[in-house]
This record gives structure tokens, sequence and C-alpha cells, in this order.
């Protein structure tokens, strides 16, 4: 199967709304999700909920691994229960092709052999100006970086540049804290602060700010 058709089954198993709403329930989930929480969740049955689950799981849109609630081990820890997180993996489509990527990846190469990093950097403060809104939160998700508070930050779950992040780390990961150092109202501060999965920048919020 070719990637495109890889992507446009994972797409097409979204197409369910009980399904969606499963995989959004579980990628915004901090930890793993068990059947019974993502049932809850959409308002379904268990039964239903675990039969549209392993559906995202053979699309490659979630992950699944069997674990013990309770911690326990050995006779009567009772069975492990089957856990959900979303996958890796990207899935991205365009109909007809377009090969975004590989032009991004180009650009990046040429802006670090440049040494173009200020201009970039500055160029993205500019955008995130531009964009800022007096609901950084908010501005966030609809940039796919899915924030959520912990431990008194802003964190983001999700880098929406991961694959030039990885190739081109000091370069993407540097435009990106200034991009949403640009976007952030006042009172509000962005700092470099990586974390094994999802995006390298942490945001602070002004003294007081709530945790939810």
């Amino acid at each position: 199967m070719s990637s495109d058709d890889a992507a446009l089954d994972a797409l097409a198993a979204l197409g369910d709304p009980v399904r969606r709403g499963l995989y959004r329930h579980v990628a915004a989930a901090q930890g793993d999700v068990t059947r019974d929480a993502a049932a809850d969740a959409v308002g379904v049955t268990r039964a239903v909920a675990a039969f549209h689950l392993d559906k995202l799981v053979d699309a490659g849109l979630l992950e699944a691994g069997f674990r013990r609630l309770s911690g326990r081990t050995g006779p009567g820890a009772g069975r492990p229960s089957k856990l959900y997180r979303r996958a890796a993996g990207e899935h991205a489509v365009s109909v007809p092709p377009r090969s975004y990527d590989t032009v991004g990846q180009l650009l990046a190469e040429v802006v670090e052999r440049a040494g173009l990093d200020n201009e970039l950097q500055a160029a993205a403060r500019a955008a995130g100006e531009a964009a800022s809104t007096a609901d950084p939160v908010e501005a966030l998700r609809e940039r796919g970086y899915e924030p959520y508070w912990g431990c008194g930050k802003l964190r983001l779950r999700n880098c929406p540049f991961h694959a030039l992040a990885e190739q081109f780390p000091a370069l993407v990961c540097g435009m990106n804290l200034a991009g949403i150092e640009g976007l952030l109202p006042e009172g509000w501060k962005a700092v470099m602060e990586p974390l094994p999965e999802g995006c390298c920048v942490a945001v602070e919020g002004p003294e007081g700010t709530a945790d939810f």
C-alpha cells in the first residue's frame, strides 16, 4: 500500500462521528485512556467504544497496550486493562498530491546554511504578533499545539513542525519559540523547556493564572 493510500485509509477511519469523538478524546488525554473512560467521554457503551477504538488502532491513529491499573502483580491482581494513546506517526494527504514537506525541508536547509536564523526568528515573531489575541490558549489550540496546563505552566502536547524540527532542531525550535513569543499577549512568557514528547516550548501565564 502506498503512503497516500495509507493516509487516506487513516482519514477515512475518522469519518464516523463516534470514532472521531473517541480519537479526539484519546489524543487530548495526558495519559493512557481505558475503554470505560473513552466510552463515558463520548456517551456510548463500552462495547461500542472498544470496537471503534480498535478500528482506530488498525488505521494507525491510536496505539494500544495492556497494564494492570491497580499496580499489583501476581494472583488476584486482576486482568490487565487495554489502554489507548495517540499514535506517534503522522498522516497527511492532499488531492491532488502536493509536496510541501519537500519544499519546507529545502527552505530550512538553505536558511540554516546561510546562517539566517535571526532573520527567520524575526519573521516568525512578526507573524505571531500579527495573529496575537487575548486568548493565547485558544490561539495555540487553533495552531495545532494541543495546549494543557501542567505544573503551573501551559505545556504543548504537539509540535506542528515535528518532522522539520527533527532534521533542523536549532533552526526550527528557535523559529517556533519566536513565533509563540509574538503570539502571546502582555504578561505571558514563552520559554524553551523540552519534554520527551511534544513541543519544546512551555508558556508561563501571568501571576495567578489558574490551572484547568
